[in-house]
């Protein structure tokens, strides 16, 4: 029996997807500092004397390592901080330090020589906490974000509360529109079925934007330049030049861009750049590759998006799971998908990714991150291969559930129960 999707159903998975997938410069985790830096001096209305940045342990290891975009090739979360205040848009969201300039540059250096930015390890459990104090002239403005990169929860102006957002600080999702009615077997049937036209505006973005960053990353040199490696191995014959080299490739080229401070922006998927490369790349290479039409491949990459989503909203937003993995996953099922598999295939595809990569650890955004995804990108080759022939992973192999979505939920419990102390070891080991 066909599945049967409400309207109601529907419209509020598009707005899951719109949530979801939006732009941002640089990785998420120093560009939400920027963010809130530029959003408190915008309150303060005065350029800063002093900045005080006080961050979650999951903050701090994503953004202490990764280069900021148009930074001049810095990296650290004091250099985020003072451009989104100094010179930062605080109407741009993650688009916030897209315009600075060399010659504002200086200025930042000039303001970090002083020591005026600051950076306190915040004492709470949560694991996306951003909290800026800005202060000049005896004034002070302070800007609180939990658990979404953008989503401001409090507003202080010199001990008057401007924004006070109720906020449950035990659930990560409460800010977001509830994603308990997404499952795979609705996100199939909504990727074979919608109407083009409520999908295709976002998707040709996602193609244009990620596309534009994967080629920038293949062309110069970038980071641990993985990507651009695996493409010269396949030219010396020494890779084969066959489908999941050429997708690997130009999916990590993209991460090597991105995480080397390419000023290009990127779609993003649950807050991440990476997730969003992941989920996208490998399906875009595969479509030009085998001549698939773009209403297909903006079929499969809403495909690949919102089960990237399902399997992320189970983890949380930052966690020492590492999140190109959801998306490998997705990749998985995508493929299956393109090959006009059945939604069990996708879904035992899915099983077998997430059976194979679920020990990959986060520990923070830096260079290596593209190393990740391409390992992952061959993971979700090897898994959709397995589905097609008809192997699936069983429920008493290790993690994997009695279905799909009871292994979504393991993994999701790997991540928030089993995997707490490994993110603490990992905070540790990188701090010292």
């Amino acid at each position: 029996m066909s599945l049967i999707i409400n309207r109601e159903e529907e419209q509020l998975i598009l707005k899951i997807m719109e949530e979801e997938i939006v732009p941002a410069e640089g990785c998420t985790e120093p560009i939400a500092i920027a963010y809130a830096a530029a959003k408190a001096v915008s309150y303060l209305g005065k350029r800063p004397e002093e900045l005080i940045i006080n961050v979650s342990g999951n903050i701090l290891k994503n953004a202490k390592s990764v280069v900021v975009p148009n930074s001049d090739g810095k990296v650290g979360i004091e250099v985020a901080g003072a451009m989104g205040a100094l010179f930062g848009d605080p109407q741009a969201d993650l688009m916030v330090i897209s315009k600075i300039t060399s010659d504002d540059m200086s200025v930042v250096n000039h303001f970090l020589e002083e020591h005026r930015a600051k950076v306190k390890l915040a004492d709470n459990n949560m694991t996306l906490y951003i909290n800026i104090e800005a202060i000049a002239q005896k004034e002070c403005v302070s800007v609180e974000i939990k658990h979404t990169h953008t989503n401001i929860t409090k507003v202080i102006k010199n001990g008057e509360v401007i924004i006070d957002q109720p906020c449950n600080d035990n659930d990560f999702n409460s800010s977001l529109i509830d994603r308990s009615i997404l499952s795979i077997e609705k996100i199939y049937h909504l990727a074979k079925n919608i109407e083009i036209e409520k999908i295709e505006k976002i998707f040709e973005k996602v193609f244009t934007y990620n596309s534009r960053i994967a080629s920038e990353g293949l062309a110069s040199k970038y980071g641990v330049n993985i990507g651009a490696a695996i493409q010269k191995n396949i030219d010396k014959g020494l890779y084969g030049d066959d489908q999941r080299n050429r997708s690997a490739s130009f999916t990590a080229a993209g991460s090597d861009a991105r995480m080397g401070g390419s000023a290009m922006p990127v779609m993003t998927t649950s807050g991440s750049g990476n997730q969003g490369m992941t989920a996208s790349l490998p399906i875009i290479k595969y479509c030009i590759d085998q001549d698939i039409e773009k209403e297909e491949m903006y079929r499969a990459l809403f495909m690949s998006h919102l089960s990237t989503v399902h399997v992320k909203t189970n983890v949380g937003r930052l966690s020492a799971y590492c999140g190109a993995m959801t998306a490998s996953a997705a990749v998985s099922g995508t493929l299956v998908f393109l090959e006009g598999g059945t939604v069990e295939n996708v879904k035992n595809a899915i099983t077998n990714t997430l059976g194979n990569v679920s020990g990959v650890i986060c520990d923070g955004a830096k260079a290596s991150c593209a190393t990740k995804i391409a390992s992952g990108i061959y993971s979700a080759f090897d898994g959709a291969m397995l589905a097609q022939m008809g192997s699936v992973l069983q429920a008493e192999d290790g993690i994997i559930g009695d279905c799909v979505e009871d292994t979504i939920k393991n993994v999701g419990t790997l991540a928030k129960e089993g995997m707490k102390s490994t993110d603490k070891t990992i905070l540790n080991i990188m701090s010292n």
